[in-house]
């Protein structure tokens, strides 16, 4: 694989001396060219028709395959990643739309569309590649983001282990603390989870003949239980992602830069595999 990244190539301008070359003054009168400052010279941008046609806005669908806690969940996302080319460098900004869970044991999850608008990565550059084939490989590194509480160094502060830290917010809007999961173990026991989060995710994805972008997620999520409404439910998670990546996939697809979450969901059926179950 090419990495895509500019070159530049300095050249300096340097002419063959002509009569006296002893350094004297009359040398360097007699050979102007003797005396110029070198001048540097940026070479021709060859990547710069990879980020152009890898400049648009992208239909998101993302897997995270998760094992732990005694059974294992997978949490499907839906939004758009956004690809500019800015200043030379191909930048990502995803923004979510709706999210599903799927776990191997007969309980029900379910979280609102603001839980899922409220994760909002910050944009950052991707480092793009070829592959031998000639079609772009995209890297995006993972850009620490609070969910449910406000972290002053997002990447770096520690998720507090008391659940009535005052950094604690109503992220989704339903008047409780953090973010809620509605939990539905049988029609009679019901009840709510209510989460401060660290997301972490990457992905890799390679450039299709058809223009879209596929490869697989990594992610590295943490979470605190803040509270639940039936102690039932007040027990903290230990989950890490399912170390197969056919298990995380994420699937980029070109749509027009007017699409919002409404298009989104109404055109999800044409654009994505059917909700994957957990198998695994």
């Amino acid at each position: 694989m090419k990495r895509l990244t500019a070159l530049l190539v300095a050249s300096a301008v340097t002419a063959g001396a002509c009569g006296s070359s002893d350094g004297s003054d009359e040398s360097k009168a007699s050979n102007p060219a003797s005396t110029a400052e070198p001048t540097t010279t940026a070479a021709p941008d060859e990547f710069a028709p990879v980020r152009a046609r890898l400049a648009a806005r992208y239909a998101h669908y993302d897997v995270v395959a998760y094992e732990g806690s005694g059974f294992n969940t997978m949490i499907i996302s839906y939004g758009f990643t956004d690809l500019d080319d800015i200043d030379g460098e191909l930048v990502a900004q995803e923004s979510f739309c709706f999210s599903e869970q799927r776990l191997n044991v007969p309980i029900t999850t379910e979280v609102s569309d603001e839980f899922t608008q409220a994760i909002m990565p910050v944009a950052i550059a991707t480092t793009v590649t070829l592959n031998d084939d000639g079609t772009a490989h995209v890297r995006r590194d993972e850009t620490p983001t609070a969910l449910g509480i406000d972290l002053e160094d997002p990447a770096n502060d520690v998720l507090p282990t008391d659940p009535n830290d005052p950094r604690i917010i109503d992220a989704d809007g339903d008047g409780k603390p953090g973010v809620t999961v509605k939990i539905t173990v049988t029609p009679e026991l019901k009840g709510e989870l209510y989460l401060a989060r660290r997301e972490r995710f990457a992905y890799d994805v390679d450039e299709q003949a058809d223009g879209s972008l596929i490869g697989y997620v990594t992610d590295k999520s943490e979470q605190l239980l803040i509270g639940a409404s039936d102690p039932t439910f007040a027990q903290q998670g230990d989950w890490v992602q399912h170390p197969d990546p056919a298990n995380s996939p994420i699937i980029l697809i070109p749509v027009e830069r007017s699409w919002d979450c409404a298009r989104l969901r109404t055109e999800r059926p044409t654009l994505f595999p059917p909700t994957p179950s957990v198998d695994y």
